[in-house]
């Protein structure tokens, strides 16, 4: 065995946090010092000599235990039998960052975008007011210096975005690892070739349904061929592919042929996530909605998925009577940014009353995240409110979701009705069985 990194994946020394991350697709990897001392050694070496240079500096190593770890990475595709020798590069200033520095970055570029998604999860009523080049060339300086080191490049269609290939170079610059997140029109091989030299390391492509028919229902057009050549080109380009499938009442039941369809494009991770009821997918909710024998099924299904290659899958928290946890935590480790410049805790929060949210174009990224209300409102949990205060999952779901608990309840302090231990649960349940005849769900429309 020859370890090394799997492709899309690197090894960084991160100056500013004073430690050694693995960049992987979409994802963030802290090594703690013996993961990072194997980690730093897979450099070509065997994994035999490998052992042999642990042994000479740490006692206890046995080649069981090391191959048990990197038997871990490899099942996360973070590291590949014969994969690439690491080489280990520094990110960051030299200044050590304050305890809290965000990792994460969702950079809307744009909400304009070819399809007509019944599940779209952007505000409904749209701005098409968008910053230019310039104001986000500067923000993503500004995000490197925060300790930003992951940023997703999404829309609407980011790929509408002529400054595309110019803002990828500008991350790489800055340390950023860039994820694309497209519905694949439009990715051209010729502009896939200009992203890939200005430094994308990753794309996640979006499949409305494994049958043709039905995906050109839920997207307004044919998408099925375009998809197809989309994953090919990105993977004849040497970047790893994600395949994400939105999950709702009218494809729920294909949970195995949309994993077979991933594994037929290349792909080398899935992503199955029921429906998040904000913006456009709010209006069709009772459209949407899963029955319970749906995601049953589905569970069982995306386990079956599992076998085939990495899956991540998102619940359906109505359902579930588990709330999730909102991006890792209000403001904990990941903001978002409008297409205007707006600069939110999470996709939906712009919702919520308080005023209008901070914006980039008027103040530092660093002052947002660390001083505005908005950003401090619910970080944290000492806001929590009962029954969430003395619950032995605090620290893990904070609560559940803000934006959520604001549209059932009209108050976003609120335990996520969304748990069962919340006041509100009825709100939820009572909008898990909608009564027949289920309506048609209405197609977006952009201006």
């Amino acid at each position: 065995m020859r370890p090394g990194l799997a492709v899309g994946c690197s090894l960084v020394y991160d100056v500013g946090r004073a430690g050694y991350f693995v960049f992987y697709p979409e994802g963030v990897l802290a090594l703690d010092e013996p993961a990072a001392a194997v980690l730093t050694r897979c450099d070509g070496r065997t994994l035999t000599d490998l052992v042999e240079s642990l042994s000479a500096e740490y006692d206890g190593v046995t080649p069981d235990s090391v191959a048990r770890l990197l038997d871990d990475l490899i099942a996360q595709r973070i590291v590949a039998d014969g994969g690439v020798p690491v080489e280990p590069r520094s990110v960051g200033g030299p200044s050590a960052l304050p305890a809290g520095a965000p990792i994460g970055l969702v950079a809307e570029l744009t909400h304009r975008c070819p399809l007509q998604c019944f599940y779209c999860s952007n505000p409904i009523d749209l701005s098409p007011d968008e910053m230019d080049t310039e104001g986000w060339l500067g923000v993503i300086d500004q995000a490197g210096e925060l300790g930003i080191r992951q940023l997703h490049l999404t829309g609407g269609e980011p790929l509408l975005r002529r400054d595309l290939p110019a803002l990828v170079a500008r991350a790489g610059d800055r340390g950023l690892y860039t994820n694309l997140i497209t519905s694949g029109l439009g990715l051209s091989p010729a502009r896939l070739s200009a992203l890939v030299d200005a430094g994308l390391r990753h794309v996640q492509l979006s499949v409305q349904d494994s049958d043709p028919a039905s995906a050109r229902r839920i997207a307004g057009l044919a998408v099925t061929d375009r998809k197809r050549s989309a994953a090919a080109a990105i993977v004849a380009s040497g970047l790893p592919l994600t395949v994400n499938v939105v999950l709702h009442a009218g494809n729920a039941d294909r949970v195995a042929e949309l994993a077979a369809l991933a594994v037929a494009l290349g792909a080398s991770r899935l992503e199955l996530a029921h429906t998040q009821f904000y913006g456009w997918a709010l209006r069709n909710r009772a459209a949407l909605m899963p029955t319970p024998d749906q995601v049953a099924a589905a569970d069982r299904a995306a386990a079956e998925a599992a076998r085939l290659l990495p899956t991540t899958y998102v619940r359906p928290d109505y359902l579930t009577g588990i709330p999730k946890p909102c991006m890792q935590g209000w403001a904990t480790r990941q903001l978002v940014i409008t297409p205007a410049g707006d600069v939110l805790p999470c996709l939906a929060a712009a919702q919520l009353p308080g005023g209008p949210p901070p914006s980039v174009r008027t103040s530092s990224l660093h002052d947002i995240w660390y001083d505005s209300e908005l950003f401090n409102r619910y970080r944290g949990t000492a806001w929590l409110p009962s029954p969430c205060r003395d619950c032995a999952l605090r620290e893990l779901d904070f609560g559940g979701c803000r934006c959520q608990a604001f549209q059932l309840t009209g108050d976003a302090s609120a335990t996520d009705p969304a748990c069962h231990l919340s006041p509100s649960h009825a709100l939820v349940t009572s909008l898990t069985t909608p009564a027949p005849p289920r309506p048609l769900p209405v197609s977006r429309r952009f201006p």
